[in-house]
C-alpha cells in the first residue's frame, strides 16, 4: 500500500468510510476511559500519564515509518521538553525530534493547522 503522500491526488485526502467504521465506534469509548481516568489522578500521576499516552503514540507512529525508538529515550527527552525531572539518558536525534514535536503538538492543539 503507497504511503498517502505518494497518492497522485495527493493532498486531497478521501477514504472509505465502511474501512475505518469499528474504529471510529471504538475511539470515543478508550478517549473516555482516558478522560474519565485523569479525573482522578494527582498532578504527578497526569504528568506521567501524559508522558505515556505521548510516547506510546510517538513510538507506536515511527514503528509505522519503519524507524523503530527506545520508548524510555523518548519518554525521558518529552520529559525535558515539558521541563520535568528526566534522568540523564542519550537520545537518538530522532527521539528528541519525535518528541519536540509530540510536545508542540500537545501545547498547540488549539491552534490552526498551518
Amino acid at each position: 500500500m503507497p504511503w498517502n503522500r505518494q497518492n497522485p491526488d495527493w493532498p486531497n485526502f478521501t477514504w472509505d468510510r465502511t474501512t475505518i467504521a469499528s474504529a471510529e465506534k471504538q475511539f470515543p469509548l478508550g478517549s473516555g476511559v482516558v478522560i474519565e481516568s485523569i479525573k482522578h489522578l494527582g498532578e504527578q500521576e497526569h504528568k506521567q500519564l501524559l508522558v505515556e499516552l505521548m510516547s506510546s503514540e510517538a513510538v507506536t507512529t515511527s514503528k509505522i515509518e519503519g524507524e523503530v525508538l527506545n520508548r524510555n529515550s523518548v519518554q525521558s527527552s518529552i520529559q525535558r521538553q515539558l521541563g520535568l525531572a528526566a534522568d540523564k539518558r542519550r537520545t537518538s536525534p530522532a527521539e528528541q525530534g519525535i518528541a519536540e514535536m509530540m510536545v508542540n503538538l500537545y501545547r498547540s492543539v488549539r491552534e490552526p493547522l498551518s
